[in-house]
C-alpha cells in the first residue's frame, strides 16, 4: 500500500517504522510520539551516529550499531542515514516522509537550533550545538545550510525511494503540519 498523504482511514501501524524527511521538519518529534504511543523503542540514528566532540562513528560501527538497536520488531527509527538506509529499509514495513515544504522546514530548524543554543542543551553523547555553525555557510558545519541544500535531494530520493518500494512496505507522505496532526489523530489505539 503506498499513500500519497494521509490516510482518510486509520491505517495499522508496522512494526518496524522508518521515519525520514529533512533536517528540522520534525522527525524526533513524530518518532518519540509514536513510539509512546505504540509501545515500541524509539531509535534516534543521530545519538548513534554522533560521538562526543561531534566525532562520526566509523561506518562498519554504525551499521552494526544499527544491527542491534533493530533486532526484532516494535521500533521507530528516525533518521536519513545512506550507509544504514538499506537495512533499515531492508526490515521497515511503514515507512513515514516528512515532506514539508523548504520554508516551514527552514523555520524550524532555525528556532530549534538556537532554542538549543540558548539553553546549552545537551544533544547526543555530551555534544552541544556551537554558535560558529550558526553563522557557517558549509553544509557540513550549519543545520541551516545542511537543510536548505538536502531539501531537494531528500524530496526525489523518497520519492523515488516510494515509487520502487515493494508491496509490503507502506509508505505515508505527510507534507505538513495539519497532515501530521491528522495522521496522528488516525493512529489506533493499543
Amino acid at each position: 500500500m503506498h499513500l500519497a498523504a494521509c490516510p482518510a482511514v486509520p491505517i495499522a501501524p508496522g512494526r518496524r517504522i522508518s521515519v525520514v524527511g529533512c533536517s528540522g521538519a520534525g522527525k524526533t518529534t513524530l518518532s518519540r510520539h509514536l513510539a509512546q504511543h505504540l509501545g515500541y523503542r524509539h531509535i534516534e540514528l543521530d545519538a548513534l551516529y554522533h560521538q562526543p566532540g561531534w566525532q562520526p562513528l566509523a561506518t562498519d560501527l554504525f551499521q552494526q550499531s544499527v544491527a542491534v538497536a533493530t533486532e526484532g520488531d516494535g521500533w521507530v527509527v528516525e533518521g536519513n542515514y545512506s550507509a544504514v538506509r538499506p537495512q533499515i529499509l531492508e526490515q521497515a514495513d511503514m515507512v513515514i516522509w516528512l515532506d514539508l515544504p523548504r520554508p516551514t522546514v527552514i523555520r524550524q530548524v532555525l528556532w530549534r537550533t538556537l532554542r538549543r543554543l540558548f539553553r546549552r542543551q545537551t544533544l547526543w553523547n555530551g555534544n552541544h550545538e556551537r554558535w560558529t555553525n550558526l553563522f557557517s555557510l558549509r553544509a557540513e558545519e550549519s543545520i541551516l545550510v545542511w537543510s536548505w541544500t538536502r531539501h531537494a535531494k531528500y524530496r526525489q530520493r523518497y520519492a523515488e525511494e516510494m515509487r520502487n518500494a515493494p508491496a509490503h512496505r507502506h509508505y505515508v507522505r505527510l507534507d505538513s503540519r495539519q497532515a501530521i496532526n491528522d495522521f496522528l489523530a488516525k493512529l489506533p489505539t493499543r
